[in-house]
């Protein structure tokens, strides 16, 4: 829904695609990255929509703005997000969403917190929104709030909730129990046997959490060479595991062959050559690779699918209830925001906007002047940003004194509109 805004205010405003909405080919499709955002955002702002910020990721492509004319600017928004796929503006609409005022500050309030993230609590999106906002910073005081006011609330919900703690899935409870036991990953070597799916996404997992040494063995070498070269590891021979057990600190099981291919007396042997060294074995096998006793062997530590499970049923009852406590932040500092827009907060007065948008076109003229350039654009922007620090601060503290919003309005020329020029040749 598309709420309209108050004469001069500007409204927040969302028009997205993610993983609940459309399909990965179409985010796909409409995928601005970090090089094509600027030029993306000169497009909307050409077409109207001058204080736009773009959020791409494969799990969605979300343009966060503000407009005074909230109906036409999704509008335009939906039609750029269309021609990006090559196709009509209509073909998108039910696949996009959008969102305005109280609904879009809390879905972008909620987005950076990670909650509505496939894996809840994911630390990328805040990334991806401070990326986001790095390259519109300056070009506008609302949007910068706006954007500022998102990445602290996630920080917050990070720091108080530990929603990110806690691992979902098999795959990240093997990581992490990993890790319990190795501390730095990056020094372990892992051994994956067999070829099996489950054992590849465990590697996958150890990969992400910073382990770099990998060898592959499995009763088909072909299978262990194509996995290898996936994991940068290299190749051992499946006939002779003793010295490569011997060599992991991790261990990988994934073959499935009805037959134990880690016996306890294997087991036993490695560790005598480890000098007792620890060995974190995971056995993923249907049915298991690993014989059960291996777990009574001093310093062997042997996960199968069961226990992985039950680690990652606490992961995400841990995040469940962390989700709670961070739809309680974010709904109190969504309310914190709108009560500084709805009580004339600096950032969103309409003469302040109407004051930085007098700036910006002023600022447009000089760059078509001298022509713009990286250093020029981020000049300008810089120095507008620094223009209108000391009207934002001075209606801080006037905020009950009407006369203020008077002064800066017959000041800088603004009595008839928001961003009224005074035309050429007129007397000053």
């Amino acid at each position: 829904m598309v709420t309209i805004a108050r004469a001069g205010v500007e409204t927040v405003l969302i028009v997205g695609a993610s993983h609940r909405s459309s399909s990965l080919a179409l985010r796909d499709q409409i995928c601005v990255d970090e090089t094509a955002a600027p030029g993306f955002l000169r497009l909307l702002a050409e077409r109207g929509v001058p204080r736009a910020a773009v959020l791409s990721s494969p799990e969605r492509v979300e343009v966060i703005a503000l407009s005074s004319d909230p109906a036409a600017a999704v509008r335009t928004i939906s039609l750029a997000l269309a021609e990006r796929a090559g196709l009509e503006g209509e073909a998108l609409t039910g696949q996009l969403y959008r969102l305005s005022g109280r609904d879009a500050v809390r879905h972008c309030f909620a987005v950076a917190a990670g909650l509505d993230s496939l894996v809840t609590g994911d630390p990328q999106v805040l990334r991806q929104f401070m990326t986001a906002h790095a390259i519109v910073q300056g070009a506008s005081t609302a949007l910068d709030r706006l954007l500022t006011g998102a990445c602290e609330t996630a920080k917050r919900v990070r720091a108080e909730t530990g929603i990110a703690e806690g691992p979902v899935s098999i795959a990240t409870a093997a990581s992490q129990r990993a890790r319990h036991l190795h501390g730095d990953l990056a020094r372990c070597q892992v051994l994956l046997v067999g070829s099996g799916d489950m054992g590849g996404l465990v590697a996958d997992s150890l990969r992400s959490a910073g382990v770099r040494q990998f060898t592959v063995t499995a009763p088909r070498a072909v299978q262990a060479e194509a996995i290898a070269a996936s994991l940068e590891g290299h190749v051992a021979s499946f006939t002779d595991l003793l010295p490569i057990l011997a060599a992991a600190d991790i261990v990988v099981s994934s073959v499935s062959n009805r037959q134990y291919v880690l016996t306890t007396d294997l087991v036993r042997q490695a560790l005598r050559r480890r000098r007792q060294s620890p060995i974190f074995i995971v056995d993923v096998g249907i049915p298991g690779d690993v014989e059960p006793a291996v777990n009574r062997l001093d310093n062997a530590f042997l996960y199968d699918l069961n226990d992985l499970e039950h680690v990652a049923l606490e992961g995400r009852a841990s995040r469940e209830r962390a989700v709670r406590a961070a739809w309680a932040i974010i709904t109190a500092d969504v309310a914190t925001f709108l009560k500084g827009q709805e009580g004339g907060d600096p950032a969103v007065n309409p003469v302040l906007q109407a004051l930085e948008r007098s700036f910006a076109m002023a600022r447009e003229e000089v760059l078509r002047q001298v022509g713009a350039d990286a250093r020029a654009d981020h000049a300008t922007r810089l120095l507008v940003e620094h223009l209108l620090r000391v009207p934002a601060e001075t209606l801080r503290h006037l905020t009950t004194q009407p006369e203020a919003e008077q002064i800066l309005r017959r000041l800088f020329r603004l009595e008839d509109g928001p961003a009224a020029q005074t035309p050429k040749g007129a007397a000053p």
